[in-house]
């Protein structure tokens, strides 16, 4: 059977994709910090506080000891958007932990294992990897890292039958914006769903073999963002 690791897997992309994994007849392993409300046969919660580089490093040993793993999905993620000097040494850290150290983390320890079965490893990063963005110098450092990251490595990785995927979506209607002072838009043609990234991450796997998706931007048609009042 074939099996997958995603990050995130509790709510938002991450939750669109594992759903869609299991449509797709994969088995799925969903990391996240709460035990995902989903309930599916072939799906194995592992819960897992991601910005704590102990549970991190005790998870990437656990990884190790599944021998079927074919597919890395990295969908955690998260963003504060404010003047650079505002930011906390804590959010400069956890935001560098979640966004390109963890993946980089589960990559290295899954890598052995997806070579063993001609897998692959899909990277969520962000629009704002591909743009420079006011007050998303810290975001946008980590998700250009985490963009640079795949396509290295896929360079690194290409003869060896492992494909390497970095998805950019523009701005997606998910919890990711509860906290912040903006969120999309309400009209349906100015914001991305959910299910758009797992519309893409199907098509990267529906891909003959031979040929791979290095890379993909979504983006809404129509530009829309929405402020909140403080």
């Amino acid at each position: 059977m074939k099996t997958a690791v995603v990050t995130g897997a509790s709510s938002g992309i991450g939750c669109a994709i594992t759903e869609r994994l299991l449509q797709l007849d994969y088995k799925v392993i969903g990391i996240s910090r709460r035990t995902p409300e989903l309930e599916h046969h072939r799906f194995v919660p592992f819960t897992c506080n991601l910005f704590d580089p102990h549970e991190t490093a005790q998870l990437t040993q656990r990884l190790k000891q599944e021998p079927d793993v074919s597919l890395l999905v990295n969908a955690a993620g998260f963003g504060v958007f404010e003047p650079h000097e505002e930011l906390d040494a804590a959010t400069i850290e956890q935001m560098i932990q979640i966004n390109l150290t963890v993946p980089i983390l589960l990559s290295n320890a899954l890598l052995r294992t997806l070579k063993q079965n001609n897998g692959m490893l899909i990277n969520i990063a962000s629009i704002e990897a591909t743009r420079s963005s006011k007050f998303s110098a810290l975001y946008t450092a980590t998700k250009a890292g985490l963009r640079a990251f795949g396509n290295a490595l896929f360079e690194e990785l290409r003869n060896s039958g492992v494909g390497v995927v970095t998805i950019n979506p523009d701005m997606t209607d998910t919890a990711f914006f509860d906290t912040l002072r903006f969120g999309v838009s309400e009209a349906p043609h100015c914001r991305l769903e959910s299910r758009d990234i797992a519309d893409a991450v199907e098509q990267v796997l529906s891909m003959r073999d031979g040929a791979v998706i290095t890379e993909m931007t979504l983006r809404s048609q129509r530009f829309g963002i929405r402020k909140k009042k403080l």
